[in-house]
């Protein structure tokens, strides 16, 4: 199921206090992308950030689980993107915090 144009403007509306954060749309979802580095994605109406070590345990205790774009495989492939929780999501300010530690993710990532 594509990811829907009002729930994509929905997260980049939560995220505008935080910083100047666009989507692309790729594989039937979209890439959120600030200073030209991709930190987040949405895929089926679900919106997920980029995670390693630094901050994958707040996903994890918050009960949020791993992207994995094919579901329906018997193996699983899983992605380093979490669910952002819905009170996350929900919480600017909170929101705001969590996608800055994203940024740092994907910021390490593409200096390597």
């Amino acid at each position: 199921m594509p990811v829907s144009d009002e729930f994509v403007d929905y997260v980049i509306d939560q995220l505008a206090g935080w910083g100047q954060v666009s989507a692309r749309k790729m594989f039937g979802g979209a890439g959120l992308y600030c200073d030209r580095a991709m930190f987040g994605l949405i895929a089926d109406d679900v919106a997920y950030l980029k995670v390693d070590d630094s901050n994958r345990e707040d996903f994890v205790r918050a009960g949020s689980s791993a992207f994995n774009p094919f579901p329906e495989k018997t193996k699983t492939y899983v992605m380093s993107y979490y669910e952002i929780p819905a009170d996350v999501l929900e919480d600017r300010e909170l929101l705001g915090k969590w996608a800055e530690r994203a940024l740092a993710v994907a910021r390490k990532k593409k200096k390597r």
